[in-house]
């Protein structure tokens, strides 16, 4: 569990406005989604259309995801609010 953002800002967003405004910024110049877990960001790779609508509904809100984590990475197999 922990807040859905992008991997170029992870907690700490660069763009004025809020998280969820600055991490759709960041993903439409090619960021990839990201979990904020504590100081801790792991990188989202996701393996179809319906994974990615459901992480950007959810941009700077607590999420449960479920996957196979690697290292900093977790390929996602499913996501839904916390």
């Amino acid at each position: 569990n922990g807040i859905v953002s992008d991997s170029m800002c992870g907690a700490k967003h660069m763009m004025p406005g809020d998280p969820a405004g600055c991490a759709h910024g960041c993903l439409k110049q090619g960021s990839k989604y990201a979990l904020v877990v504590g100081d801790k960001v792991y990188t989202l790779e996701t393996g179809d259309k319906s994974t990615t609508d459901a992480l950007d509904k959810l941009i700077g809100q607590k999420a449960k995801v479920k996957g196979n984590a690697k290292g900093d990475t977790i390929q996602v197999s499913s996501v839904s609010g916390a």
